[in-house]
């Protein structure tokens, strides 16, 4: 517990530092945070479209889509708020020899590496997502109270699932050189759950429910609320794939760290 106290000590000076820097430019920050909503507006536009023509969407209505949508938007903006570093650590930290200075401090490489520096704007994604939720609550006729109440933690679950998957990828940094990583291309998966897995064949239901879940950061969370009985189990066992991610993700950065040979410079 002391260690725990010390790094959510450590985090919370991490951040307010950070964003005192970036609030002094509040131009820009604005500017950045207008961007990231313009974004996301953007994606969202997609739903609006796909129901324009289709009443339906794999036996979904418009609300319950936008549930899902939203409830999507929660667990990724907390995972873009501090995923900056993993997406550059390959080529900023490795290739030019910055791991050298995280490996001098005696706090753990990986804690460092993901609250460095932070997303601050993609935080109008946690917002915009809530914002969603709540108006797609309000005109679904049957919402089950016990998993709006779980509603929350099962987001911060997510949260933690996609830092874990993203932090494997960067992990395998240490034994694959590549400056860009294989972290961009799974990126691209991510928007898959955003939508109900039942529109999809069984090898992409399989691989965003085991190969690379991304499911259980966003669909199966949903599924409790909107009483989808079939997939009720999986709901279940979010908590424990959070868990087993970041255990396998602080293994392999263990063993990458002790792999990790200086560049010298």
């Amino acid at each position: 517990m002391k260690e725990v106290r010390r790094h959510a000590r450590l985090l919370g000076l991490y951040f307010s530092q950070y964003a005192k820097a970036r609030l002094e430019h509040r131009v820009d920050f604005f500017t950045s945070v207008f961007a990231s909503f313009a974004g996301t507006a953007a994606s969202f536009s997609v739903v609006l479209l796909l129901f324009s023509r289709f009443p339906h969407l794999g036996g979904w209505t418009f609300p319950e889509i936008v549930f899902l949508y939203g409830f999507s938007l929660v667990p990724f903006g907390l995972f873009n708020v501090v995923s900056p570093n993993l997406y550059e650590f390959s080529g900023r930290y490795l290739t030019e020899g910055r791991f050298d200075r995280i490996l001098l401090r005696p706090v753990s490489p990986l804690f460092q590496i993901l609250f460095e520096s932070f997303r601050l704007e993609s935080l109008q994604e946690v917002v915009t997502g809530t914002l969603a939720v709540v108006w797609a609550v309000r005109r679904l006729p049957d919402v089950s109270m016990a998993g709006l109440w779980l509603l929350p933690l099962w987001a911060v679950f997510g949260a933690v699932i996609y830092v874990s998957i993203f932090a494997i990828l960067t992990a395998l940094g240490f034994w694959i050189e590549d400056r860009i990583g294989i972290a961009p291309p799974v990126f691209n998966l991510m928007s898959f759950g955003r939508y109900p897995l039942t529109i999809y064949d069984l090898k992409v239901r399989v691989l965003l429910s085991s190969v690379i879940p991304f499911a259980f950061a966003s669909f199966y969370p949903t599924v409790l609320a909107l009483r989808k009985a079939e997939f009720i189990p999986f709901f279940a066992v979010v908590p424990f794939v959070s868990a087993a991610s970041l255990l396998l993700a602080v293994f392999l950065w263990r063993v990458g760290v002790q792999k990790y040979g200086s560049t010298g410079s």
